[in-house]
């Protein structure tokens, strides 16, 4: 309901690239340019600056986002407090999610669930992506998170939130006083992987493929079953680690870890809500529009 160029500006705040902002919407980056000049325009001030390929906001900006915030906060009440009307509010939902979404996509956004909706029970169960649909399959959980989509006809897949995947070393690392690698520099180093069967596993695969590199030339140090053990293990080693930007907020906001840019290596990913083919769950669907419209901060 609300002006689509708020949306816009919003989008390219969090994410301080056009470009991706322009993938997250499925519109062109000509197109945000486009909203981005009109709501200067309108205001009278510039809202970003732009140092080359790098954008920052200005004051105005900053100002113009915690607004923009508040707005959508709202606009989320409201749409679930009508929709409540014509709701099926209680019973049991069964979630099961991949251990990147458990661990640090999920948390906040249950907390937010069970505040509005605190008559559903909610039961979440973590796996890697392969356990998950095995999970669903045999119909222990209503709705599975995963990272990407199976090659399955059994599942259908609803976009909840696009993720990226960065290398991440400990601080002191020599790696760390690099301004960046290139994509050939990777098998000179240690690395830490998720174990087999793993969706995160999948995509870093995929991408180093695409770039000239299979995952076995990489010198394996070990494998683990968590983004959360893989963080631990990486702090305490000369190790390095693809892991979900989500997961290391706190690290990097208490310079515990850093993040090393691979020229021509982006690795991005969506998590994916799935659901059998045919199945009709209020209470899932319920969730999946709260979750996609929650708002990170």
């Amino acid at each position: 309901m609300f002006d689509f160029r708020l949306k816009v500006f919003f989008t390219v705040a969090k994410r301080l690239n056009f470009t991706k902002a322009s993938e997250e919407l499925y519109i062109t980056q000509p197109a945000v340019t486009k909203h981005i000049k009109e709501i200067e325009n309108y205001f009278k001030v510039k809202l970003f600056d732009r140092n080359g390929t790098k954008i920052k906001l200005t004051p105005a900006g900053e100002t113009l986002l915690q607004y923009s915030e508040q707005l959508f906060s709202i606009y989320q009440n409201m749409e679930f407090d009508l929709n409540a009307f014509t709701q099926n509010k209680s019973g049991t939902l069964r979630i099961g999610a991949s251990t990147t979404a458990a661990q640090y996509l999920l948390p906040p956004i249950l907390a937010a669930f069970h505040r509005k909706f605190d008559k559903v029970k909610v039961q979440l169960v973590t796996g890697n992506t392969e356990q998950i649909e095995i999970a669903l399959q045999n119909k222990n959980i209503d709705l599975g998170i995963i990272e990407g989509k199976s090659r399955s006809t059994l599942f259908k897949y609803s976009a909840f939130i696009k993720d990226e995947l960065v290398l991440v070393a400990k601080n002191g690392h020599s790696i760390s006083k690099k301004s960046s690698v290139k994509v050939e520099d990777l098998i000179k180093y240690s690395f830490l992987l998720r174990e087999p069967g793993s969706g995160t596993l999948e995509v870093i695969a995929h991408a180093l493929k695409q770039s000239g590199i299979k995952i076995s030339n990489l010198n394996l140090e070990m494998q683990l079953d968590s983004s959360e053990s893989i963080k631990m293990y990486l702090l305490n080693s000369e190790a390095l680690a693809f892991l979900s930007i989500y997961s290391i907020f706190k690290e990097l906001k208490n310079n515990e870890c850093t993040v090393v840019e691979v020229k021509g290596l982006s690795i991005e990913r969506e998590f994916n809500f799935i659901q059998n083919q045919g199945d009709s769950e209020n209470l899932s669907d319920l969730f999946m529009r709260f979750a996609i419209s929650y708002n990170f901060r």
